[in-house]
């Protein structure tokens, strides 16, 4: 454990009251590629080489890390037994695949089906977005199509029923039927999302990231609006959250709201998608998660213009007001309700169920 983070002690005992507390931790695992002062570098085969036997970076313009070598079977068996420390060691429940995509699937898999004796249950996550990744190796990636998609809309202009292609043609068609895909709307490569959008853009994107199928992520100081920057310095120099955001007090409630909403609804983390169509395509996106009886509406506005948009639902039914709170029409009957949104607003509504 590198000490400027703590002992081996203190990792055991945030492992230890975590899992108290019902919490699973992961840890970020660099399989791809290390630095040059790696104690790995004292047996320069485990990396990739030139033709003059020079250790190379995994791309020319990665020229801060050196790539590991996958073909040699001593890398293997070296990064499985790293693997395999950190989960004996220290209880852990996973591990989040820096660049999973950069290193073999047969690796992966192998290596899952090893942990999976160790840790039955153990969680995996891809950062990467390679559909046979998710066949055998991992239970997660990153939705990095949708990211893009989403960045289109918001910055350039995009239509906003590209948000709906995306998650056709690029998920549900290319992927394992019921993978399941991290939404993220910040991460480590981009600038924040409330400098991209701007703040109320950045909690329409959440609103839709909470309620689509998937996983949603808070990111770092999401929760509270943090304009700082996520990739450098903050990957390599201590960079804390700033946690009184002037005019961004508002945004922990908001996400506490959307946090027990998909406890509340199961429908939000393990319903169906259904898309609904609407009379403004170019700006709206809405869609209805169904499960069990259960049944949640979901509008968003994901221009900077006020919009009016007339949704067709599947069925009639009474469709009550789940957030945002002040949201002016708390409830509706209709099955094809008009919804006057202003710029980045967004609502999502139920379905009362009725004896």
């Amino acid at each position: 454990v590198n000490p400027d983070y703590g002992s081996k002690a203190d990792l055991h005992e945030l492992i230890s009251q975590a899992h108290a507390r019902g919490i699973r931790v992961l840890i970020d695992i660099v399989a791809n590629h290390t630095s040059w002062d790696s104690v790995m570098m004292a047996n320069p085969k485990f990396y990739k080489q030139d033709a003059n036997g020079r250790i190379i970076p995994p791309h020319p313009d990665w020229a801060d890390v050196a790539g590991l070598n996958y073909a040699n079977p001593e890398t293997r068996n070296y990064m499985r037994a790293m693997l395999h420390y950190w989960v004996k060691e220290f209880d852990l429940d996973g591990f989040r695949c820096d660049v999973a995509t950069e290193v073999p699937t047969d690796f992966w898999e192998d290596v899952r089906a090893d942990l999976e004796k160790i840790h039955p249950g153990l969680f995996m996550l891809a950062e990467g977005s390679k559909p046979e990744l998710l066949v055998r190796a991992f239970d997660m990636d990153y939705a990095w199509p949708m990211m893009g998609t989403v960045n289109s809309v918001m910055m350039e202009g995009a239509p906003a029923s590209d948000i709906r292609r995306t998650w056709d043609l690029s998920e549900q068609r290319a992927f394992p039927k019921g993978a399941l895909h991290l939404r993220c709307s910040d991460n480590h490569d981009e600038a924040r999302a409330v400098s991209r959008f701007g703040w109320k853009g950045a909690m329409a994107v959440s609103a839709l990231m909470f309620t689509l199928d998937g996983v949603p992520l808070i990111y770092n100081g999401m929760e509270v609006g943090d304009t700082s920057e996520s990739g450098d310095p903050a990957l390599f120099e201590k960079v804390p959250i700033f946690w009184a955001s002037k005019g961004r007090e508002g945004f922990r409630d908001t996400y506490r709201q959307l946090i027990a909403l998909r406890h509340q609804y199961r429908a939000l983390s393990h319903g169906s998608v259904d898309w609904l169509r609407n009379s403004a395509a170019e700006n709206v996106v809405s869609f209805s998660r169904r499960l069990e009886g259960e049944e949640t509406i979901t509008i968003v506005n994901l221009s900077n213009q006020p919009v009016s948009a007339t949704v067709e639902l599947a069925r009639e039914g009474h469709y009550s007001l789940l957030l945002p709170a002040d949201s002016p029409q708390a409830s509706f009957t209709s099955a094809s309700p008009t919804f006057v949104l202003s710029a980045f607003e967004w609502r999502i509504y139920a379905r009362e169920s009725r004896p």
